[in-house]
């Protein structure tokens, strides 16, 4: 049956402990958002430098880097519930110390870097236990249900995070770090209710084998691997983002509410895919599905390149994030289905990883070219990439291209 009757595309949620963790992480998306925005417009007001500004990113994401090899096994050894809870109260801390510093008119460079730091560092713990979470919340087959939402929660975040964190900045810097430090409290809350799930956990047993069994994991598992390095590489020469401001003042002529646009059509698109993925699961040909998302990813982003009428490039973004979900949706269910859960954790580390350096990454790539080519051309190469990117790897993991079904592989079943 390709159609799924109401109850079945909120089969996830018939499981009390993932309605809980999705709500929580929903919660904790949102304040992050609020967090990033928050502290982006408060340092550029306070210092009016835009090397501050990547700082803060960069302060972000090295920790992830950094310690690639321990917060996985951490993810794989321990309670992924507690360490989840506990990184959200450590998420919280870090609110009420930016908070603390506002009230005291205080903020300035270094010492929100130092929280940043930390911040980045619970964000590092945080990522792999909470995408290993999910899947021992609920059984095999409502796996996909259940990564469909998630992916619709974070997008919806995505979106209405930075708006919140931006209206709640104009009343108030420090409303906007008081709701973000209550949602924070309330999601690991939340996260503290859910019942123990089951988790194979790795022992006591700790060498250099152990920690590095991810990569090992990765590197022969050619389904996992195919589809980590696919994201790594789509985004990496996808991505727009970053020109943004560049198309919406120069070459469309919005301004600032028109570059608002832009940054959220991408958000609409993966949002419709994901709540109809949620109701309507991909059941046969995946693989396919999931590299036909990747090439119209590319595709949608030659458009957006080359596009001079503001609602065709506003529709090739939806489009775009459309597709891309559509990859996200396929690839994420892979990879939870085809990890054993004595590896996820370590797994899901250096996914992370890769996701957060192709973002890196990518946006470096698209300022590089374009300084050196413009803009337009920047985009459309990168997109020409992209459906090259699928072309290559689909014929490169055949294995990955010819999954049929969204299923529990027969060697872990």
């Amino acid at each position: 049956m390709s159609v799924l009757q109401g109850a079945d595309r909120f089969a996830a949620f018939r499981h009390v402990s993932y309605a809980r963790f999705f709500l929580a992480r929903f919660l904790a998306s949102f304040a992050i958002q609020i967090i990033s925005v928050s502290v982006g417009w408060q340092m550029y007001a306070q210092t009016q430098n835009t090397l501050y500004l990547g700082l803060i990113g960069l302060f972000q994401f090295l920790p992830s880097l950094l310690l690639i090899l321990v917060t996985g096994s951490v993810a794989d050894r321990y309670s992924r519930r507690m360490i989840v809870s506990i990184c959200m109260i450590l998420g919280a801390l870090c609110a009420a110390a930016l908070l603390g510093l506002t009230i005291a008119d205080a903020f300035s460079p270094w010492p929100v870097f130092a929280i940043l730091i930390v911040f980045g560092i619970e964000r590092a713990f945080m990522a792999p236990a909470v995408q290993s979470l999910a899947p021992n919340l609920v059984p095999a087959h409502d796996l996909a249900n259940a990564i469909a939402w998630n992916s619709s929660s974070w997008q919806t975040a995505a979106i209405l995070g930075p708006v919140a964190g931006g209206l709640l900045y104009g009343v108030s810097a420090i409303l906007a770090y008081c709701t973000a430090l209550v949602f924070l409290i309330f999601a690991s809350i939340l996260v503290f209710m859910i019942e123990k799930p089951a988790q194979h956990s790795l022992g006591t047993a700790r060498n250099w084998s152990s920690i590095l069994a991810g990569f090992r994991f990765i590197r022969t598992e050619k389904v996992v691997l195919g589809a980590i390095s696919l994201d790594l590489f789509a985004v990496l020469l996808g991505g727009a983002v970053a020109l943004m401001p560049v198309f919406a003042s120069e070459i469309l002529v919005l301004g600032p509410l028109g570059l608002g646009l832009l940054r959220a059509a991408p958000g609409f698109g993966a949002i419709l895919v994901a709540v109809t993925l949620a109701a309507y699961p991909i059941r046969h040909h995946a693989g396919r599905l999931m590299f036909a998302g990747v090439a119209l990813f590319g595709i949608a982003t030659v458009v957006f390149g080359v596009s001079h009428v503001a609602s065709l490039s506003i529709a090739a973004l939806m489009l775009m994030g459309a597709a891309d979900m559509i990859s996200v949706y396929v690839r994420e269910t892979l990879i939870a289905l085809w990890t054993p859960d004595a590896v996820r954790g370590r797994v899901n580390a250096v996914n992370m990883v890769f996701v957060g350096a192709s973002n890196e990454l990518g946006e470096f790539r698209a300022g590089t070219m374009a300084h050196f080519f413009g803009a337009v051309p920047a985009v459309v190469i990168g997109g020409v990439g992209t459906l090259a990117v699928a072309v290559i790897w689909a014929l490169g993991f055949p294995q990955l291209r010819k999954i049929d079904s969204l299923s529990v592989p027969e060697r872990q079943s």
